[in-house]
């Protein structure tokens, strides 16, 4: 097989998050950000080519506004060194942007995405990036999501968490952890990729 050429994605990586109007619940913010830095620290050692996402509002938002601390980068990702900076109003990071462009440029063949959050903007620039024909990773301890309660119902974060990684290791991405892609790298191996139907078909077999 080919070395992919990577591209590692930092979505969001914002005080909304931290101290703001949407804290992330699960896995712990303090480990999933620790995680998210060690993997910048690995794409620059392996000359993996870092962006970095920050998705901004209207200044009358109550999340993300334009200008408010919230909408700041995490100071441990504001100074980090990057190879493009993309500013978004969508929740995919190709939505609205030049992202995709530069990844044709560049000759990107594979997203490595981590950030913020596993159901909503890392999950729609997976899906994104998956119809537009890429090979996807996605590191399910660098990200993180929050709980819900609306008219269709609730769920807890590690709920929205678990479901998502499950369906995106279904179909649309290699979940990994970051220990198991910082190995890849040294490794050069490829990761574990499955589909739908050997999906369904391991959980038929684990319920008969």
């Amino acid at each position: 097989m080919p070395t992919p050429r990577r591209a590692l994605i930092v979505i969001d990586v914002q005080n909304e998050y931290f101290t703001g109007n949407l804290p992330i619940e699960y896995p712990d913010p303090a480990v999933s950000l620790a995680n998210i830095n060690r993997a910048i620290d690995a794409a620059e050692q392996h000359d993996i080519p870092v962006v970095l996402v920050q998705h901004l509002a209207p200044a009358q938002s109550p999340i993300f506004a334009r200008g408010s601390a919230g909408a700041e980068l995490h100071s441990t990702i504001a100074g980090r060194k990057h190879a493009l900076f993309v500013e978004k109003a969508q929740a995919s990071a190709f939505a609205g942007t030049d992202l995709g462009a530069w990844v044709e440029k560049e000759g990107i063949d594979t997203l490595t995405i981590v950030g913020y959050m596993t159901h909503n903007c890392d999950d729609s620039t997976i899906k994104h990036a998956k119809h537009a024909g890429l090979s996807l990773e996605f590191l399910n301890d660098a990200s993180g999501s929050l709980p819900y309660e609306n008219r269709a119902g609730s769920a807890t974060a590690e709920e929205i968490h678990r479901v998502i990684t499950v369906v995106l290791q279904s179909s649309f991405a290699a979940v990994l952890s970051t220990d198991e892609w910082l190995a890849l790298l040294d490794s050069g191996a490829a990761p574990v990729r499955e589909n739908i139907y050997v999906s369904n078909q391991k959980a038929r077999q684990q319920r008969g």
